[in-house]
C-alpha cells in the first residue's frame, strides 16, 4: 500500500475495514479456515490488494478474539 496516494489508501483501508467487520460479525464461533475463506472472498469482491501475512493475523484475531478491531493494526 505505500505505493498509494493519501486517498487511495484511505479508500482501501475504508473498504478492509468494512470486510473485516463483515465476515467478523458473520463468523463469530466458525472454524479458521471457514473465516479464511470468507475473508479471501471478501477481499476478492471488493478489488482490495491484501498480502497473505496481513489476511492471517486477520483471521488470527477473528478466531481467537472476535471483537472489533481498527485495520490499521494488521497494516503496521
Amino acid at each position: 500500500m505505500s505505493d498509494l496516494t493519501s486517498d487511495q489508501n484511505d479508500a482501501v483501508i475504508a473498504v478492509l475495514q468494512a470486510v473485516v467487520d463483515r465476515v467478523t460479525s458473520w463468523q463469530d464461533g466458525a472454524e479458521e479456515e471457514t473465516v479464511r475463506k470468507e475473508l479471501r472472498d471478501a477481499i476478492a469482491e471488493s478489488d482490495v490488494v491484501v498480502d497473505g501475512d496481513v489476511q492471517d493475523r486477520i483471521v488470527d484475531h477473528i478466531v481467537n478474539d472476535g471483537s472489533h478491531v481498527d485495520v490499521h493494526r494488521f497494516l503496521r
